[in-house]
């Protein structure tokens, strides 16, 4: 690697499992987050960077998992920057159901949608594609805003397979194939430099602790 670069480095871990969805599609609903585990927050607390930039969505699921972090941590919660383009895939009229109650209903679009996830748009919401869309251009502004930092973001499993699939220059159907664990870590660093331009590395995918 050339020596005229600088390097930024994003922590991307997943909230922590939510309360009260089991079997349900709850996308952008706005669910509490189970931060009871203090083990596994103190694990994930010592392996994060010492001062990193704190960033989180507009769900609150990613600011308790972040509190829990920092509790884990022995300091005082910090106020995360707000990056809204990272937030969960909108499920639009399916959130709140099961996919129990979807498939009975024998509605088109839901049938339609499994036959191509990466593209088909559920009424009212967003395909995949659309939310590699708005995250490749959130980790732009955030490497950009805070170059050479470490940046860790509490994000959800959709966010974080959309911002690999822009890393990688895959297409969204193959970046749906990633495994995203609650509290996992992604690391992905993006490197720039004078005499290359910009590139991304991926560090690891999924590391849970």
């Amino acid at each position: 690697m050339p020596t005229d670069h600088t390097e930024t480095r994003l922590w991307l871990v997943r909230h922590a499992p939510v309360i009260g969805a089991l079997g349900r599609i709850y996308g952008q609903d706005d669910l509490e987050a189970d931060c009871t585990d203090d083990k596994a927050f103190a694990a994930l607390a010592g392996f994060l960077p010492v001062s990193p930039v704190w960033v989180a969505t507009q769900l609150k699921r990613t600011h308790q998992t972040l509190a829990a972090v920092h509790r884990g941590r022995g300091i005082e919660p910090t106020v995360p920057l707000i990056e809204q383009d990272l937030v969960e895939q909108h499920f639009g009229d399916w959130q709140g159901l099961t996919y129990a109650e979807l498939d009975a209903s024998r509605d088109g679009a839901y049938h339609r949608f499994w036959h191509a996830p990466a593209t088909e748009r559920p009424p009212n919401g967003e395909s995949f594609a659309d939310v590699v869309t708005r995250v490749e251009k959130a980790l732009l502004r955030l490497t950009l805003a805070h170059a050479g930092n470490d940046i860790v973001v509490v994000a959800h499993g959709g966010s974080i397979r959309a911002a690999l699939a822009a890393a990688l220059d895959i297409e969204p159907e193959r970046a749906l194939g990633f495994s995203v664990d609650n509290l996992s870590v992604t690391r992905l660093d993006h490197i720039e430099g004078q005499s290359f331009g910009a590139a991304w590395r991926v560090a690891f995918v999924n590391r849970r602790l």
